[in-house]
């Protein structure tokens, strides 16, 4: 990919995500770090995210369910599904949830000059 690729910040609100920037933001705290830095490691942390997953998932998931709303903003999908069965094709297990939150995005960012 090139080197100006821009990638989402959607993994940053995971737990994972949620961990790196809460250890960030005390590092800035304790002025261990300046917070340009702690932006470089936070635009790393989307670039290797998506790129590994990309890479290294290949498992597929189906759900059925009722669509509560949906929005599409900013090249962005979001989908937010009520009384879902989630199924890996790989294994019959099937697990089922109240609500589940499905947000979609261009594989390239929209302001992305390399497209």
């Amino acid at each position: 990919m090139a080197a100006n690729t821009q990638y989402y910040d959607l993994y940053r609100h995971g737990s994972l995500g949620t961990a790196l920037t809460d250890a960030l933001d005390d590092l800035i705290g304790d002025e261990r770090i300046d917070p340009q830095l702690a932006m470089k490691v936070l635009t790393q942390y989307d670039r290797v995210m998506a790129e590994t997953l990309q890479e290294k998932v290949k498992a597929r998931l189906t759900f059925k369910g009722s669509l509560d709303t949906y929005r599409f903003c900013d090249e962005v999908w979001t989908f937010l599904i009520r009384n879902v069965t989630l199924k890996l094709d790989n294994n019959s297990q099937q697990v089922v949830a109240d609500k589940v939150k499905i947000v979609s995005c261009s594989a390239k960012r929209s302001d992305d000059s390399s497209k």
